[in-house]
């Protein structure tokens, strides 16, 4: 079972950009689903796509606000800040939900609404 502690270091190293850190969080065939993208499977195809993504963004920034788990899955929300290369910032609500095998993640579905990230400058919708 995950604890705020384990969600804490799971955050840092996406913060960080530490993505070797975050794949080590992973079964080697979890399911990794961001927003409406199509999933992606096994740990070396997440590491891949999360290193993608941050290197589309100047920087990443969690704050949990609550974490709920039972046997065999955990979930948390909060507000993730984006920090576009402009450096002009995205904040948003976010929810995750980790089904767990052992201490480790087999399914990341993340719930966000990225979809303004990568708007042109000036429009919001």
């Amino acid at each position: 079972m995950a604890s705020i502690e384990w969600i804490t270091r799971l955050f840092h190293s996406i913060d960080t950009n530490d993505t070797n850190t975050f794949a080590g969080f992973l079964t080697s065939d979890a399911l990794f689903k961001f927003a409406n993208q199509e999933p992606v499977v096994g740990k070396e195809a997440t590491r891949q796509t999360v290193a993608e993504f941050l290197s589309s963004i100047k920087a990443i920034h969690h704050d949990v606000l609550d974490v709920w788990e039972q046997e065999g899955a955990t979930a948390c929300h909060g507000i993730v800040t984006y920090t576009r290369h402009d450096s002009s910032q995205l904040r948003v609500p976010f929810a995750n939900v980790f089904k767990m095998q052992g201490n480790l993640i087999q399914e990341y579905l993340i719930y966000v609404d990225a979809s303004q990230l990568y708007a042109p400058k000036g429009r919001t919708s």
